[in-house]
């Protein structure tokens, strides 16, 4: 009878599955041969003897695995219609969440698909030329698809996490997703998980149109009535998600200028800062070489200075920065890794919260301030970095010591760096927070402050600075009746997972 159990174990062993097995036999005394399964994976560093915490079923007869399958539908294609903007981890989780429930979705995404894509980043990387509707947030499977696709979300009580894992392994997720404690698909590998999304959804007699982005949302007594689509194509519907995303800063203009309510949001701005991997390894790990048996070793930082929060932000282990602007004349930084997290750099958002009160001269935007307020931090990163997408960058000891870097290290972000004084382009209240926090880790966490890290200018994007308020129970827009506001873009995730989730509640309520 098929049986589970907590073990703590070396890295040498929870890196064999005979040593497990062992282990397992030894700590429940049975003597027969035991056949085990690893369901759940953690490390633990807090001592200089790490171990790995497992969870292990077992039996003394083989265990039967159940295969992960597509899913198979019947044909929605007759089927009554919803409209979906985006075609993000929001989007893509409602329409097959719709087809489940034999409705046809009909998704129309403003980039292009996930073989295109790659195409409009090279350029971006290459040459600093940004394509306003392709590049590392608008296009088939959203911002996570080639910005990292970490899968840890805290937003257990928003849906069913371990519903959305089992999808992403069905679409061909490795299954260690389903045991890791941080699970994390990769760039490289999420591309292809996506295609097969979009191809379930067109077999299923659902829709997605790319190249398509939404101009007008019409709207008549309160309801939706239409879409338009490129300023030509009207697409009538009663029924609309709109998850495009937290960088659709058009689509927030678009309902400001239509009398659609949103509101300013909180988030957080500051900069990534990229070690190389083998002095995090060494913080985290009391090592100088990590060895075989470990992963490159991540962390997380919560500051508070002077009552306000200072925290890092979408780490990535053995990663790289890219450029994620979505429109010429800004800069904007985020970080992906990809599955092996073999890269010799390990880079993470480093951010202060931005509360309501601080946007000074911005509130004259009303519901837009957080969004100008963001916006005009990324183009004067452009402007004092000289344009085509290099970045202000600064050595961190020098950050702190307010000392222009004479040199630069190594970094892995492609389109360049440029030496620049980070106070003169951060707010503030911004580079303030971020030297005093760094302060006061010098004394914490030895390793971590050094000059051999650098800061690259600015992480914006963290959350969406504009809420589009919807009903709690229905859903639907506070307003507008048939509208349904979605995923990070409209304020409700933080993330693929928390997005995904938010698309399946959204669909399910319709």
């Amino acid at each position: 009878m098929e049986q589970v159990i907590d073990i703590v174990v070396t890295p040498e062993i929870a890196a064999s599955q005979h040593a497990i097995s062992s282990a397992v036999a030894k700590a429940t005394g049975i003597k027969q041969p035991l056949f085990c399964e690893v369901i759940k994976r953690s490390i633990d560093a807090r001592s200089k003897q790490i171990k790995v915490n497992l969870r292990v079923k077992y039996d003394v007869v083989p265990l039967i695995e159940q295969p992960m399958l597509l899913p198979t539908f019947k044909s929605v294609k007759d089927g009554p219609h919803v409209v979906i903007i985006g075609a993000g981890p929001a989007g893509l989780f409602a329409a097959l969440t719709l087809i489940e429930r034999g409705i046809k979705p009909i998704i129309f995404e403003r980039g292009k698909d996930v073989r295109a894509r790659r195409f409009d980043l090279a350029a971006i990387n290459k040459a600093g030329i940004v394509n306003p509707e392709s590049n590392y947030c608008f296009g088939e499977g959203g911002a996570g698809t080639y910005s990292d696709g970490k899968l840890y979300t805290r937003s257990d009580k928003r849906g069913n996490i371990r519903k959305v894992l089992d999808t992403f392994v069905q679409f061909g997720a490795s299954p260690e997703i389903l045991i890791e404690a941080h699970p994390h698909i990769g760039t490289n590998k999420l591309p292809k998980i996506i295609t097969q999304m979009r191809n379930t959804i067109i077999d299923a007699g659902g829709e997605i149109h790319f190249n398509s982005k939404v101009t007008d949302i019409s709207t008549a007594f309160n309801a939706v009535t239409a879409v338009t689509i490129n300023n030509e194509h009207v697409i009538a519907c009663n029924k609309l998600i709109l998850a495009t995303g937290h960088s659709a800063r058009d689509i927030f203009e678009l309902l400001h200028r239509n009398n659609i309510l949103i509101e300013a949001k909180p988030f957080a701005l500051g900069v990534r800062i990229e070690h190389p991997q083998q002095f995090i390894d060494k913080m985290q790990y009391h090592c100088e070489d990590r060895g075989a048996f470990l992963p490159p070793s991540s962390y997380s930082i919560v500051q508070q200075v002077q009552g306000r929060g200072v925290y890092s932000f979408c780490m990535c282990p053995g990663g790289i920065i890219a450029p994620c602007a979505t429109a010429p004349g800004e800069i904007v930084t985020n970080g992906w890794s990809p599955s092996k997290r073999n890269n010799p750099f390990a880079n993470s958002g480093f951010v202060v919260s931005v509360e309501l009160k601080d946007l000074g001269k911005f509130t004259q935007y009303g519901a837009l301030a957080a969004m100008k307020f963001q916006q005009a931090t990324e183009q004067l990163c452009f402007d004092a970095a000289g344009g085509n997408q290099q970045a202000p960058a600064q050595r961190m000891v020098d950050f702190v010591n307010g000392k222009l870097s004479d040199t630069l290290p190594d970094c892995s972000y492609q389109p360049g760096i440029i030496a620049t004084q980070l106070k003169n382009v951060l707010p503030d209240f911004i580079a303030a927070h971020i030297r005093l926090a760094l302060m006061q880790i010098a004394s914490s966490k030895p390793g971590y402050y050094t000059n051999e890290a650098v800061l690259v200018a600015p992480e914006s994007r963290t959350s969406s600075p504009v809420k589009i308020p919807r009903n709690n129970e229905t859903l639907e827009h506070v307003q507008i009746k048939g509208l349904y506001p979605c995923g990070e873009g409209a304020g409700y995730a933080g993330g693929i997972v928390s997005a995904a989730m938010d698309g399946m509640r959204v669909a399910t309520i319709i």
